[in-house]
């Protein structure tokens, strides 16, 4: 029977060649424009969440042990003037769920927005479920929104018992503009002077670059870059539209992006995600695989005929099996691209989990001029 099997990988990088990065090549930069790489500091999504009841099911709902769903139908019910005691409720066609949505900034009274629905207990599936008219909170405990509609699953689920077919996730659905937006939450620009962008990448050179470009569309230094991510515009007339006319005016300049070199990497899964300007020193790769395999098979050792005070026992048979491929080796030049080092990769066989653990490697031995990220 084989008990173990154990996967190692040699993986060493080679410190006689490694140096430092001076002839990498000189990253030129994107365009894009102002609106794509910032927000406005203050105008932004507003999470909302709520508890609900989802009813309609087709005895797919919430089990009679989920007791909460009993409390909140008979709390329910007594609301509406009916008195049932909650021990005598069955809540097979019903499920109690947790509702989420996003209020998106300068949300006014009457705006539909879409709603999550996802189940909080045992229900089976929410499939030609309602949902009853449920508040949405957002953090100070105040009720922004309430949603109530049909839900829409984007799947099925067919057969029962041992034979049955499930497609996508029964146990979360959507209600498409289900919330209505109950309460003002739009910020007043009016009376700004000021305005901060926010760079959505942090990144000093592109936070001089937008404000460069302002200063040069407005004819006038009205704007600053405080540090990497922020960059004030001063000098706003405080008037009605004043703020939506420059950034319709700003909003499309063109400025110069250089993304940060940057290697992402999910041992989870064996993904590897490398931007164009990763470049690598000068570096050698000794790349190989070691396999152990321990199977154990068992014998019947019996005592021979007629024999006295001999006993039947099992003898385990343990084999151990080891092989070792032989190592090979790639050689990487000063400056060596992205495309480059995978060619190498793929040459060597290495597999995707291969290179995450040789791109750590790398990065240990400093010849990887990029940062490394892990999920």
């Amino acid at each position: 029977m084989l008990r173990t099997l154990i996967s190692g990988l040699l993986a060493f990088a080679t410190l006689a060649a490694c140096a430092s990065g001076a002839g990498a090549a000189v990253d030129s930069g994107r365009g894009a424009q102002i609106k794509d790489i910032t927000t406005i500091e203050g105008v932004r999504d507003n999470p909302l969440v709520g508890y609900g009841v989802v009813v309609g099911l087709n005895r797919t709902g919430d089990s009679q042990q989920t007791v909460f769903s009993t409390q909140t139908l008979a709390n329910l019910l007594q609301r509406m003037g009916v008195q049932v005691p909650a021990t005598s409720i069955r809540v097979n066609n019903m499920a109690a769920v947790f509702v989420t949505a996003e209020l998106p900034p300068f949300a006014r009274p009457g705006m539909t927005i879409d709603v999550t629905v996802s189940s909080a207990g045992d229900a089976k599936s929410l499939a030609g479920g309602l949902l009853l008219m449920t508040p949405l909170k957002a953090a100070d405990g105040t009720v922004y929104a309430v949603a109530q509609g049909a839900l829409t699953l984007g799947g099925y689920s067919a057969g029962g018992g041992g034979n049955s077919k499930t497609v996508n996730h029964l146990t979360v659905g959507r209600v498409p503009a289900g919330g209505i937006v109950e309460r003002d939450t739009a910020l007043d620009l009016s009376s700004m002077t000021r305005l901060s962008l926010l760079l959505r990448d942090p990144d000093f050179s592109a936070a001089r670059d937008v404000a460069a470009a302002i200063n040069k569309e407005m004819g006038k230094e009205v704007a600053r870059a405080v540090d990497s991510r922020r960059v004030v515009v001063l000098g706003i007339t405080a008037t009605v539209g004043a703020v939506p006319e420059l950034m319709a005016r700003i909003g499309s300049l063109p400025v110069s992006v250089h993304p940060p070199a940057k290697v992402v990497i999910n041992e989870r899964t064996g993904t590897v995600v490398m931007g164009s300007t990763v470049t690598l020193s000068a570096c050698s790769i000794l790349h190989g695989n070691l396999a152990i395999q321990i199977s154990t098979t068992y014998q019947v050792s019996q005592p021979t005929a007629f024999s006295s005070g001999g006993t039947t026992e099992v003898v385990p048979q343990v084999q151990v099996q080891a092989s070792d491929t032989p190592a090979q080796l790639i050689q990487l030049k000063e400056g060596a691209t992205v495309e480059e080092l995978v060619r190498g990769l793929q040459t060597l066989g290495a597999g995707a989990r291969d290179i995450v653990s040789i791109l750590q490697a790398i990065k240990a031995a400093g010849a990887l001029e990029a940062e490394l990220e892990v999920l």
